[in-house]
Formats: structure tokens, sequence, C-alpha cells
């Protein structure tokens, strides 16, 4: 069993790691969780039964594991919105998640920003296609989808993604020629 997890945990941590800080986009929480994925796949190893790769089925543990983070957030957060004082403070915004990932081109960087319009179904989809260079089929298997499902949800992510792109690509020129009209 040693010698199978250590194999899996060469062979798959870099994909495993890279598609949980697309997901959470803060580096700590992404190795934190990536841990808590290969956790789980040493206590459930036994019970793999190949009906799938082992790389669908590592996407689909570490899936689980970032559901299971965004539920602990979620429940976190409303108990710290409930006994917050709100006469005495003031919220202020969070600094963007950005600066966790490298800096890569501008194009990049702006499609990530648009991601935050997509559901959490959506970015899935897109980091698992796109990202993580998984078929339609792989993807169905790791989420637990139909096909069709993937398909769909793919469709209208980039539907989202394109809208949101020439939105943002709108504004910047808007904000440039206002700039350059200043001067």
């Amino acid at each position: 069993m040693n010698s199978v997890f250590q194999r899996l945990y060469k062979d798959y941590q870099q994909d495993i790691f890279q598609f949980l800080i697309y997901l959470v986009r803060d580096r700590d929480t992404a190795e934190d969780l990536m841990q808590e994925v290969f956790i789980r796949v040493l206590k459930s190893y036994k019970s793999f039964q190949g009906k799938s790769s082992e790389k669908t089925w590592l996407f689909s543990i570490a899936k689980n594991v970032a559901i299971d983070h965004f539920r602990k957030q979620s429940t976190l957060k409303k108990r710290i919105l409930e006994h917050f004082d709100w006469s005495k403070s003031e919220i202020s915004a969070p600094s963007p998640p950005l600066q966790e990932i490298v800096e890569q081109k501008e194009e990049i960087r702006r499609l990530y920003e648009c991601m935050d319009s997509c559901t959490t179904d959506q970015r899935l989809v897109v980091i698992m296609r796109y990202i993580q260079e998984l078929s339609i089929a792989e993807t169905a298997e790791v989420l637990g989808w139909t096909e069709g499902k993937v398909k769909t949800t793919q469709h209208r992510a980039i539907k989202v993604l394109r809208d949101k792109m020439s939105e943002v690509e709108r504004k910047e020129g808007e904000k440039g020629e206002k700039i350059n009209l200043e001067r």
C-alpha cells in the first residue's frame, strides 16, 4: 500500500493541487485540502474498486474535500455574522485572491476574475475541462453527472465567461479613453 500511495501522490499531487487552488484561491488552504485528499486516499484505497481511473477517483475525492471546505466556511461565516456588532465596526473589502496566483498574462488574469461570475458547477467544469484537461467522460464521472449535463454546463460557462470578458474589456477600454482624454 505504501508504494501505491507514493505513486499516486507522485503522479497526481500537482494536478490535485492546481485543481484545489483554482477552486479555493488560496495557496495555504489548497495545500491543507490536498493533504486532506491524500489522507482520505490512504484511508479508502482498500475500497477502491477500479470502476473508474485512479485519476477520476482522486478528483472526485478532491471535489468532495473542496465542497466540505466551502460548507464549513459558510457555516463559520454565518456564526461570525450572527455575533458581529454592526454598529461598531465596518467591513473592509477582502483583498483579491489573485495575489496567491503566479502573475500571468493579462488575458488569463481577466479570465480568472471573470470565473467569479460562473456558478460553482460551471467553475468546476471549466477547471476540470480546460485547466486539468479531463475529458467530458472523465469530468462527468468525477462530478457524478451525465455527459450531457457536463456539456450543457460547459456551454453555459463559456457563454458567461465570454459575456463577462467582453464587459470587462469594454470597461477597461472606457477607462483608458478617459485617461487619454484627460492628458
